[in-house]
């Protein structure tokens, strides 16, 4: 029998309350830092907004599964339109790692015939997330954290999960999140239809595009 399933956005509310704990324990509004791994433009809206008020937010662009430079670019120049939009109470930066898709298809391509949502998608978490907590330890952040449990199409405790182990390796605190609950994926609907932001019908390999609906 498997026990309770454990409460990713309670994790994240505990950690900040902590976090704003001892800000105020030290006098300061300073708030630290994150990096944050960015899947796309819409689904970051909600998360910045989320976010921004207790961290000095970085956006990451790191998506080697984007099928093409085209995509990837048209996708990027929204990433960047959405966060010139977001009214936040601290500036955010942004920082573009470039279309690299030589870091994901060697490792995807022996898992092409694996379904939607399986085991290649663990894959891409893990190499997305690897580069950002490698990032964010270079760079000097004191936290990462990931857009993708915004999509109520990702798995998020295996998000999650991913970003606990890459951690623990690297050596940065990884900021547990759901980011979907309490509206956040319609909240981010909202925003994109607000600002107009191109919402792709894809999540960006091309097996992902093979796999759209008809």
């Amino acid at each position: 029998m498997s026990g309770p399933k454990t409460d990713y956005r309670r994790l994240m509310d505990d950690e900040i309350a902590r976090v704003r704990g001892i800000g105020r324990e030290a006098g300061t509004d300073r708030p630290p830092s994150l990096l944050l791994h960015s899947c796309c433009g819409p689904c970051s809206t909600a998360v910045i907004t989320e976010l921004a008020p207790d961290f000095r937010l970085t956006v990451f662009y790191y998506n080697p599964n984007i099928d093409t430079a085209g995509e990837y670019a048209r996708r990027a120049a929204e990433q960047r339109r959405a966060i010139s939009l977001l009214a936040v109470p601290h500036p955010v930066e942004y920082l573009d790692e470039g279309h690299l898709p030589g870091d994901f298809l060697p490792e995807a391509e022996p898992l092409a015939s694996e379904p939607e949502g399986g085991a290649r998608c663990s894959v891409c978490f893990r190499i997305r997330l690897e580069r950002t907590a490698v990032r964010a330890r270079e760079l000097g952040f004191d936290w990462f954290c990931s857009t993708l449990t915004v999509s109520p199409h990702k798995d998020a405790p295996r998000i999650n999960a991913i970003g606990t182990a890459v951690a623990a390796r690297v050596g940065v605190r990884w900021l547990p999140s759901d980011f979907k609950k309490r509206d956040g994926y319609g909240r981010s609907i909202a925003l994109s239809r607000e600002f107009g932001l191109y919402r792709q019908d894809y999540c960006g390999c091309l097996w992902s595009r093979e796999a759209r609906p008809e």
